[in-house]
């Protein structure tokens, strides 16, 4: 198992944000550099940068608005500073034990998309809730399907995440019968993969593919709590609302797009052509190998593989804006549910157990869906230079009743 100095070390560097203990209420940038984190805006003002305005900042929202240009060269100058010799006398006081630190949301949400992008998550789905009808919808390998989140209730990981209340499905098939409410009785999770935008687009101008890096700060994990049952009596004809905006998880660290350059794989083989503002085939490989591990109560229960997802981040972003919707700094949008082909690969508990027919078989009972006390952690990692691994940190939570 490699060591957290392996996961986080020089060719990693992802950033997040911090108290420490000595001053909770001074919020600061922090790089994560094995199991220490670096005081960023200390370091950079000790060393003379030219950034150690926004890297002094309480939060990563001005470093994500200076653009490609700037979060290329503090990452530069960060690869210096701790792996030089000349600075260690000035970067060693400004490291601070990961114990010692409380860890925050990095940056602020503006917007929330949440994309609907595995094929096998998705076709999972329509086998359980329509069978023996075609698993994808028909607009499915058209367009990456999408629903709007909401940013308020996206928080960093850790912590309790609430059992939501809320309508269900009326017990009896009577037309009249009312329908129930309460907590959720089959509460889930989604692991998913995030990308943070840095640099705004134009009003009424689309991104194309070839701008994700123009955009895009960086990657983050993401657990989008679900409540299948609310989800079940909400979502005709609209889609995701209530079953879905109580509460998202997503990792302290965000890990910056330049430490993947050894992670880049081509996607799944289309079977169809392609709108051309979506038609990736003269682009460079626009999948990501990222293998993700679900942990139910510390047991590994799902290993999702990233690289398996149909649609690719740039084609989310594309129709994300096709029809002149801007972006804005603090911009999250999340992949959707990350599943493979093979049963431990699928990164839900309404497909691992589908919809409660099949037990999960854990050290502390049977489980199809989530119950007060248990704790989900995802993490994840990526293939780095020279043979290393590029760790993503972890989200996570704990199921508390609702207040």
């Amino acid at each position: 198992m490699p060591t957290a100095e392996a996961l986080f070390g020089i060719d990693n560097l992802p950033y997040g944000v911090f108290s420490p203990t000595d001053a909770p209420d001074a919020p600061r940038i922090g790089v994560r550099w094995g199991e220490r984190v670096l005081d960023v805006g200390a370091a950079a003002r000790a060393l003379g940068s030219p950034h150690a305005g926004p890297l002094s900042a309480p939060s990563l929202d001005a470093l994500l608005a200076a653009g490609r240009p700037v979060w290329r060269a503090v990452r530069s100058a960060l690869r210096e500073w701790l792996g030089d010799p000349a600075h260690r006398a000035t970067v060693e006081p400004l490291l601070r034990p990961l114990e010692t630190v409380t860890l925050r949301l990095p940056f602020t949400v503006a917007d929330y998309v949440d994309f609907y992008a595995s094929e096998h998550h998705a076709s999972n789905v329509g086998r359980i809730f329509r069978p023996g009808q075609p698993p994808l919808t028909p607009n499915w390998k058209h367009l990456p399907i999408g629903y709007h989140g909401r940013a308020g209730t996206v928080r960093v990981s850790g912590g309790t995440v609430r059992r939501p209340l809320g309508q269900r499905r009326p017990a009896s098939s009577d037309p009249a019968a009312p329908p129930g409410f309460g907590p959720s009785a089959r509460l889930d999770i989604e692991a998913e993969v995030g990308f943070v935008v840095g640099t705004p687009s134009e009003p009424g101008r689309p991104v194309p593919l070839s701008a994700l890096r123009e955009h895009v700060f960086g990657v983050c994990l993401v657990n989008d709590w679900s409540a299948r049952d609310i989800q079940a009596w909400e979502y005709v004809p609209l889609g995701p609302f209530l079953g879905k905006s109580f509460h998202t998880s997503v990792s302290a660290w965000i890990t910056p797009l330049d430490a993947l350059d050894a992670a880049w794989v081509a996607p799944p083989q289309r079977d169809r052509p392609l709108l051309p503002y979506l038609d990736d085939a003269d682009e460079p490989p626009g999948g990501l190998d990222l293998r993700l591990t679900v942990l139910l109560n510390d047991e590994p229960v799902a290993e999702p593989p990233f690289a398996s997802m149909y649609w690719t981040a740039a084609q989310q972003l594309a129709h994300l804006t096709v029809n002149g919707a801007t972006l804005r700094t603090g911009d999250l949008f999340a992949s959707g549910t990350v599943s493979g082909p093979e049963e431990r690969q699928r990164g839900s508990l309404l497909e691992l157990s589908w919809n409660g027919e099949r037990p999960l078989r854990l050290t502390d009972g049977p489980r199809t869906f989530l119950e007060d006390g248990d704790r989900v952690t995802i993490t994840a990692w990526a293939p780095g230079a020279d043979g290393g691994r590029i760790g993503l940190g972890e989200v996570s939570g704990t199921v508390g009743p609702p207040l």
